[in-house]
């Protein structure tokens, strides 16, 4: 036992307990702050302002978004290169409205429009964690954000904010029962689920009317989880999103990779049974969206097959971009989601059919899952580096990575749902362009003639 932790023991009968500074602090002091880890945790802070490998909360990863990547900063409680000299009241201001100490504003990347639905209660738990439960990192991220014109100018976020922050915190529902409002609190709020899986509009704010109606994320796409049965959870019961929520997993159901096994491992998977549980809850009383291409439940496409029969006396082509996708599935999937998809015997590898990623339409997340593999972290599942999938971004070109997707969407997925080559090779480069930076400027642009014309007319009116 190290000398640090050897007085635990002598602290606490003196009603005292160690932070991470190393200072004492009282039991109610000690429990506010293990509050704080709780409710930092369910936030998910961890996941953005930690690069792989790097001290907890230093900042330093790069955040990709429309406008260009965004550099997370130090939040740790230093007073030169983190946050060690906010006050609780400036705290709150930086997480629920996006507002700096220096009162420089933040970019919606931090999910402050979500977190605004945080209790006063909850942020000073918060505080108490980060100043005293975290450890100080004395230096900057080596890289910091650079946006193009306009969003270089952080003032322009006052019109954004204007538009789609909404400050006021969260309030139950009378009619509804206290599980329910604590779903709905942690999903709108520290969850903050619909930064993800509901669409944005043109300016990147979320539509309200389509709630978790799902969305795409640059690369990955953030599933439809409305309480609808065909495109949504409305086929899973409670018990089935609670236990995908804990573990990632879900039999017959789907599994999570990309963004949401990150959020599963560093958020999710912290959190209690009962608050799962009522996460759960409110996410299936959500109005459900359906897409009219969905005819049955994502999660009953498909079933077990194989095409071994083509393969019996084919040799491999001399060019390898021209293996079928039976050839591509033997090679590289067979071995372990089995010859005729039905995955691993211990169930921690899924089936391929009635499965949430083949029974979509839209195939980004199954050509992002061949590309960059499945990670999980920390969860004590995978290889040596937490892979449950491989990556196949070095091994495969593009065009054997249609010819796979196609051949598992077609065998025990969604038909409707194509892989192609232009498909492919937007994803490896890291998803479409978007176009926002050419509409704001174009507004600029339009607002700033009809501004001069204004004055010209005005001018004119005068001289007259």
């Amino acid at each position: 036992m190290s000398a640090r932790f050897a007085w635990r023991p002598l602290l606490l009968s003196a009603g005292l307990l160690l932070s991470s500074h190393g200072h004492a602090v009282d039991v109610d002091a000690a429990a506010q702050i293990e509050r704080g880890r709780y409710l930092a945790a369910a936030g998910d802070c961890i996941a953005c302002h930690t690069v792989a490998g790097g001290k907890p909360m230093a900042g330093g990863l790069a955040v990709e978004t429309p406008i260009g990547p965004i550099i997370a900063s130090n939040i740790t409680p230093s007073k030169s290169h983190g946050i060690g000299n906010y006050s609780l009241a400036q705290f709150s201001s930086a997480v629920r409205h996006g507002v700096r100490a220096d009162g420089a504003h933040l970019y919606p990347a931090m999910p402050y429009t979500a977190y605004a639905k945080v209790t006063d209660e909850d942020m000073a738990a918060m505080y108490a964690w980060f100043m005293q439960g975290v450890a100080p990192v004395n230096a900057a991220p080596e890289r910091s954000t650079r946006l193009p014109f306009p969003f270089n100018i952080r003032l322009s976020m006052l019109a954004w904010n204007w538009l789609f922050l909404d400050k006021e915190p969260f309030k139950g529902d009378p009619a509804k029962s206290v599980e329910w409002n604590r779903g709905a609190y942690l999903v709108q709020g520290l969850g903050h689920c619909g930064t993800c899986h509901t669409p944005r509009n043109a300016l990147m704010g979320e539509q309200a009317s389509k709630l978790l109606g799902g969305a795409d994320l640059g690369t990955w796409s953030a599933p439809n989880i409305t309480s609808d049965v065909n495109s949504g959870i409305g086929s899973w019961s409670r018990q089935d999103l609670a236990a995908y929520l804990r573990t990632g997993r879900s039999a017959q159901r789907g599994q999570a990779a990309g963004p949401m096994a990150e959020a599963i491992d560093h958020s999710l998977r912290h959190l209690t049974p009962n608050d799962l549980d009522a996460i759960a809850l409110y996410i299936k009383s959500v109005p459900a969206l359906r897409d009219p291409s969905d005819s049955k439940p994502v999660t009953q496409w498909g079933q077990a097959g194989d095409r071994l029969a083509e393969l019996r006396g084919v040799p491999l082509p001399k060019d390898l971009n021209r293996m079928s996708g039976a050839q591509l599935y033997d090679a590289h999937c067979a071995s372990c989601h089995q010859a005729r998809g039905q995955g691993s015997f211990d169930g921690s590898l899924p089936p391929l059919f009635h499965n949430s990623t083949t029974g979509r339409s839209n195939t980004n997340n199954l050509v992002m899952a061949m590309l960059d593999g499945v990670q999980r972290q920390g969860a004590g599942v995978g290889d040596a580096n937490g892979y449950l999938m491989p990556a196949f971004r070095q091994t495969l070109s593009s065009e054997q990575l249609v010819s796979l997707g196609n051949y598992v969407q077609q065998l025990y997925g969604n038909p409707a749902g194509k892989v192609t080559l232009e498909q492919v090779t937007i994803l490896r480069q890291g998803g479409a362009p978007s176009d926002l930076i050419g509409l704001v400027r174009g507004s600029l642009i339009v607002a700033g003639l009809a501004l001069l014309l204004a004055i010209l007319w005005w001018r004119r009116r005068k001289e007259d």
